[in-house]
């Protein structure tokens, strides 16, 4: 897919940089971690909740952002131990875009994600706004209770943008006059946002001045 050849390149690139003796461990290992991390994290004291959060980590993606986090917090933090702070921006960007996914299959009004029934499909529209509602409310619950404020606020520029790319897109495609200029406005903000938004925390984890991170 278009996602695993650019998440392929960056790995590629990163490993020429550092040499190629125990590169792909070290990005490997912080991965391996991040899964559980990221699902203590997506754990909650309510029955209903906790099965749909279930259902919806068990079905993960290549997990590409998380990846582009580390890969950024690597190349700008050497060769010490990733630091908690980079787990915490991998999670904080994980979740938000998962909830993204979750409300955009509802307003989509699709029924499949990831080549299984999606969670408005299987558990209806009321319960699927929630858990995106609940995804981003832990994210930025997460990102407050450690003091990132730096990470918040460069995620909240982020989901401000990528609102604004869905909802350019929507008018556009009614109207039927999507030109070439519009279709890069769109996907600047659907989709270069976030991964710029993962560089940029990845950046930020391992104490990039601003320069950098806004580079």
């Amino acid at each position: 897919s278009p996602g695993g050849l650019i998440l392929a390149t960056l790995v590629s690139c990163y490993l020429m940089t550092i040499g190629t003796g125990n590169g792909m461990l070290s990005i490997i290992v912080p991965a391996r971690a991040f899964e559980k991390k990221f699902r203590d994290a997506m754990s909650s004291g309510v029955p209903l909740l906790d099965r749909v959060l279930y259902y919806i980590v068990r079905r993960k993606g290549k997990q590409m952002r998380p990846m582009f986090v580390f890969l950024t917090a690597k190349m700008l933090g050497g060769e010490a131990p990733l630091p908690e702070a980079t787990y915490r921006a991998a999670t904080l960007i994980e979740m938000g875009h998962t909830a993204s996914l979750v409300h955009d299959d509802v307003v989509d009004e699709s029924d499949r994600r990831r080549n299984f029934f999606s969670v408005n499909a299987v558990w209806k529209n009321k319960i699927a706004v929630l858990v995106g509602d609940y995804m981003l409310t832990q994210a930025l619950t997460l990102a407050v209770d450690y003091g990132e404020f730096d990470m918040l606020r460069e995620v909240g520029h982020t989901a401000k943008r990528m609102s604004e790319g869905e909802l350019l897109q929507i008018e556009k495609a009614r109207r039927l006059n999507i030109t070439e200029e519009v279709y890069y406005d769109v996907i600047r903000g659907k989709t270069a946002s976030l991964i710029g938004a993962c560089t940029a925390v990845g950046a930020i984890s391992v104490g990039a001045d601003k320069a950098t991170v806004d580079r």
